[in-house]
């Protein structure tokens, strides 16, 4: 029989030497190291280590945060980087990490919860620092101050777990309560539930929105705009006047929260007539679509004062859940509460604001795959501990999007990512004592080699490269004549421009960041 394959033959064997996988996944350790994670985590866990010569549990937790992100989703594919030692230096033992994840108590993860949000506020000084700071916006016009979206999702369990119960979608698993920060998807906090956790649950909803603020830098928190997005679950009076009395605490706070619809708010709807084109995100009318104020027209006791009511009515899409009201009228309604001053913002703006929440459900649906979709332990209280873990590898890949990434992959999701750079061959070199990690040359999103117009007047020469200076020794391996001295041409250096390193923690990320392409040529040594 005639083989007909187009691809060339190989041989698989398992005895190379210096080659790793997902040799991309170093850069959420650096950038760790950068921001000063590792080091933040390893004090907060400081408390658990038993020995000296152990595992630093800091190092432990930072490991899994890291295999999460990469895409691992059991303790078992801590063996992916524990087996490429020379790049992510010892990894701990699966029966390790168990025995921390049990040890991790409530009073523990507090102190994590002040290492990561000392780490953000590192990175997005230098963000600051380096221009790239990420504002959320809405058909081209930018968000005033930072936009935090709270949200639930049902996490589904395959065997019996502790808490695990039947949800409101007959389902069988957990009920998480996260929040995101819209505008980078960095994941500030999460509450893990019972599956049968009210949607509404007041206390949840503070206490996931506290845990929030406490995340984010103290310059943000006091001195900028706070929108609190979420859906009807956080429509109860109890929370929109918790988020009111955050003013009482420097904290400028407003919300834009969904609400449920009622018989008085229906009558409203009848009786409103000044209906408005609503508006898409690019800015154009919305086909079929038509947004109203209902203030006036609706009974506000008891919510805070200034609350605005908006409704939005359309013709629904196939598959769209409709009510008795939305089959008798003919369209789909969906109303919100905001305290959004009038005039700050159009009506149309608003409710395309609050539309936008609707972008927290690709926040949940990507941190699925990065750890919350999966708990590894039937006991509950280990099952928390690995939510927090998965935050934190959340965080490292927003931090990878917003300092470190240009272009389509600054917006991409972590399955592209993975598949384009965590997960990325490479081979460890060893000369003059560095080591360098080399990746294939025609990495499609390498640096592309510039191409030589003209060859080198002399073939054989050898060239010594430094960042900031280069010497070139020519004529290496020629004859010169007895007696005759070396002739050195001395060339003034260029000064090289200044380094932005600083005595600060983000200087540290933005000189490795940075990557330097000057070069000087300063001697010119002829034989």
């Amino acid at each position: 029989m005639k083989r007909t394959g187009s691809r060339p033959k190989i041989v698989v064997s398992a005895d190379g030497r210096g080659v790793v996988g997902h040799a991309g996944t170093r850069l959420l350790t650096d950038l760790a190291e950068a921001t000063g994670l590792t080091g933040a985590v390893s004090e907060a866990l400081l408390p658990l280590r038993r020995r000296a010569s152990g595992h630093d549990p800091g190092r432990i937790a930072l490991d899994v945060a890291v295999m999460l992100a990469d895409g691992g989703e059991a303790i078992a594919d801590l063996a992916v980087l524990r087996g490429q030692d020379e790049l992510f230096g010892p990894v701990a033992s699966a029966s390790t990490v168990w025995r921390l994840l049990n040890a991790l108590d409530e009073a523990a993860l507090a102190r994590l919860r002040m290492a990561r949000a000392a780490a953000r506020e590192v990175a997005w000084a230098q963000a600051a620092e380096t221009g790239r700071q990420v504002a959320s916006s809405v058909a081209g016009h930018p968000i005033s101050g930072l936009v935090l979206d709270v949200d639930a999702t049902i996490v589904i369990c395959h065997s019996d777990k502790e808490l695990a119960s039947k949800t409101w979608k007959r389902t069988y698993g957990y009920h998480p309560l996260l929040c995101f920060l819209d505008a980078t998807g960095e994941a500030l906090s999460g509450l893990l539930r019972t599956g049968r956790a009210g949607s509404n649950t007041t206390a949840d909803h503070i206490k996931v929105l506290d845990r929030a603020l406490a995340q984010i830098p103290d310059t943000h928190r006091h001195g900028a705009d706070i929108l609190i997005r979420s859906d009807s679950a956080g429509a109860t009076k109890g929370f929109l006047a918790h988020i009111r009395c955050l003013r009482e605490h420097g904290v400028h706070s407003f919300f834009s929260i969904g609400a449920a619809i009622t018989e008085a708010i229906r009558t409203a709807v009848t009786a409103c007539v000044d209906w408005v084109d609503a508006i898409e995100t690019d800015g154009s009318l919305r086909d079929g679509a038509q947004i109203a104020e209902i203030t006036h027209l609706v009974d506000m006791t008891g919510y805070p004062d200034g609350t605005r009511m908006i409704v939005r009515r359309e013709r629904p899409h196939p598959g769209a859940q409709l009510s008795l009201f939305d089959t008798i009228a003919g369209l789909r309604h969906q109303v919100f509460v905001t305290d959004t001053p009038r005039g700050g913002c159009s009506l149309q703006l608003l409710e395309l604001r609050h539309r936008a929440h609707a972008r927290v459900e690709d926040r949940i649906r990507t941190g699925k795959d990065t750890g919350l979709g999966r708990f590894p332990s039937r006991l509950f209280a280990i099952n928390q501990a690995w939510l927090e873990l998965a935050l934190i590898g959340i965080d490292l890949l927003a931090f990878t999007r917003t300092l470190l990434l240009n272009g389509e992959h600054a917006l991409a999701e972590p399955k592209k990512l993975r598949y384009r750079l965590l997960h990325v061959a490479a081979r460890i070199v060893h000369t003059a004592r560095r080591t360098h990690l080399r990746i294939a040359q025609r990495w499609p999103w390498g640096p592309r080699p510039r191409r030589r117009l003209h060859p080198p007047r002399r073939a054989a020469q050898t060239q010594f490269l430094n960042p900031c200076f280069r010497t070139v020794y020519k004529g290496y391996g020629e004859h010169r004549l007895p007696g005759r001295p070396a002739t050195v041409r001395t060339v003034t250096p260029t000064p090289a421009p200044p380094s932005r390193r600083s005595d600060t923690p983000t200087g540290r990320l933005t000189e490795s960041a940075r990557l330097v392409g000057y070069v000087d040529k300063t001697q010119e040594v002829v034989r």
